[in-house]
C-alpha cells in the first residue's frame, strides 16, 4: 500500500509517520530540494474544500482556496478578503428538450395530426424518430439565447386540405420542426416533425417525419379509415391495421423524458376519426372523433397531434410545444420557470422568451 506522503530523499525533518524508502510512489511527495509537496505521480483531479459563503473559515490565512457552492465559483483569500476566481469565459453544458407544436387533424373520417418534432440532449435518453440523444449545448455566461415555443396547428375545415402544421420550437441553434397535418377524404398527410395521417378515399400516404425528430403518419385505407398521426416514438397506425372498417387508427406514441425529474411522455400523434374513434398516442396526442364525441386537441405543451374528426366539422388542433433546459449545480442562468431536481437547475419555457446563461 502506497504511503500518503513519501519523501524523495527518505527524510523529512520534524515530520513523523513517513516511510523512509524513497520511490516517488506516494499520493503526495515531499521534495526536500525545493521544500514543497507535489502530486507528481498522480492523475485525475484534486478535490479542494467546498462549502457555502457562510461556511468560510472563521480565521482564514492568505492563499487559502476553496469552492463556494453559494456562488458556484472558486475563491482565494488575499489576506484581507475572499476574491472569486474569474471563470466567466468558461462555457457550461446545458441539456435540452425542444419540442415543436403538434399539427391539427383532418375532417370526414379525417387523419390524425402529427406530433411536433422532438429533439433531446438528455444523457441516457432519446431524441425522436429513434435517434440517440444529441450533444449538450455549450452556453457562454452572460449570453442571451432566444427561446421560441411553437404553437399547435389548427384543425382542418375541409376534407381536401390537411390540418394546419404546428409551428417550430427553437432554443439558440436547435430547431424542432412542427408536426404535419392529418388529411380527410382525399390526399396525403402533410410532412413535419412527425407526419400527419393520410386520407381514406384515395389510400393517401401518411406524411413523412423529420430524421432525428419523429415518425411518419399512417397511410389511409381506401374507402374506409384514414391514417393516424405519427409520434416522436413510433409511426401512426395505418387505416388497414385497425381490425375493421369502423375502427379509427391510433396515433404513434411519444417519447418519455425525465429532464425535469419526473418521467413524462410527450409528442404523441393524433388518432383518426371513425365510427369507433382512433386513440391519441401516449404523450399528448388527441383522440379522434366518433359518432357521439368530437375529436380531442393535442395536450398543451406536449407537442401532441390533434385528433381527426368523424364528421365534416373541423378537426382538433394540435398541442403547443415546450422547451426545457437543465444544467448541473446551482442556478446560473435566467428565464422560464426555474426549479431544481437531482442536482440540476431546470428552466421550463411554456411560452417564448429568452434564456440568459
Amino acid at each position: 500500500m502506497a504511503s500518503i506522503i513519501k519523501a524523495d530523499d527518505g527524510v523529512v525533518s520534524g515530520v513523523t509517520g513517513i516511510t523512509s524508502t524513497a520511490d516517488n510512489s506516494g499520493i503526495l511527495e515531499f521534495q526536500a530540494v525545493n521544500q514543497q509537496v507535489s502530486m507528481a505521480n498522480v492523475t485525475g483531479a484534486m478535490t479542494v474544500p467546498k462549502g457555502t459563503t457562510a461556511q468560510r473559515p472563521a480565521s482564514p490565512a492568505t492563499g487559502m482556496i476553496r469552492y463556494n457552492t453559494t456562488t458556484s465559483k472558486y475563491e482565494i483569500y488575499t489576506g484581507t478578503e475572499w476574491n472569486s476566481v474569474d471563470t466567466t469565459a468558461y462555457t457550461y453544458e446545458i441539456q435540452y428538450l425542444v419540442i415543436a407544436g403538434g399539427a391539427g387533424g383532418g375532417v370526414n373520417r379525417g387523419g390524425g395530426g402529427g406530433a411536433g418534432g422532438y429533439r433531446s440532449s438528455v444523457t441516457g435518453e432519446s431524441s425522436g424518430g429513434g435517434a440517440s440523444a444529441e450533444s449538450a449545448f455549450n452556453a457562454a455566461p452572460g449570453t442571451a439565447y432566444t427561446v421560441t415555443v411553437g404553437a399547435g396547428g389548427a384543425g382542418a375545415t375541409a376534407d381536401s386540405t390537411p390540418g394546419g402544421s404546428g409551428s417550430n420550437s427553437v432554443f439558440a441553434t436547435v430547431t424542432s420542426v412542427g408536426g404535419g397535418g392529418g388529411l380527410g377524404a382525399v390526399g396525403n398527410g402533410a410532412s413535419g416533425g412527425s407526419g400527419g395521417g393520410g386520407g381514406h378515399d384515395s389510400s393517401g400516404s401518411g406524411g413523412s417525419g423529420t430524421t432525428g425528430q419523429g415518425y411518419r403518419g399512417g397511410n389511409g385505407n381506401a374507402g374506409q379509415i384514414s391514417g393516424a398521426g405519427g409520434g416522436a416514438g413510433a409511426r401512426g397506425e395505418d387505416g388497414s391495421e385497425t381490425g375493421g372498417s369502423n375502427n379509427g387508427a391510433d396515433g404513434g406514441v411519444g417519447v418519455s423524458s425525465s429532464i425535469n425529474g419526473s418521467a413524462t411522455f410527450r409528442a404523441g400523434g393524433g388518432g383518426s376519426g371513425a365510427p369507433t374513434k382512433g386513440l391519441g398516442g401516449n404523450g399528448g396526442g388527441g383522440n379522434g372523433g366518433d359518432d357521439s364525441v368530437g375529436p380531442v386537441a393535442g395536450s398543451t405543451n406536449t407537442g401532441g397531434g390533434g385528433g381527426g374528426n368523424r364528421s365534416t366539422t373541423p378537426g382538433a388542433a394540435g398541442g403547443s410545444g415546450v422547451v426545457i433546459l437543465r444544467y448541473l449545480g446551482a442556478q446560473r442562468g435566467t428565464g422560464g420557470t426555474v426549479t431544481s431536481s437531482g442536482g440540476y437547475t431546470i428552466h421550463t419555457f411554456t411560452s417564448s422568451g429568452t434564456f440568459t446563461a
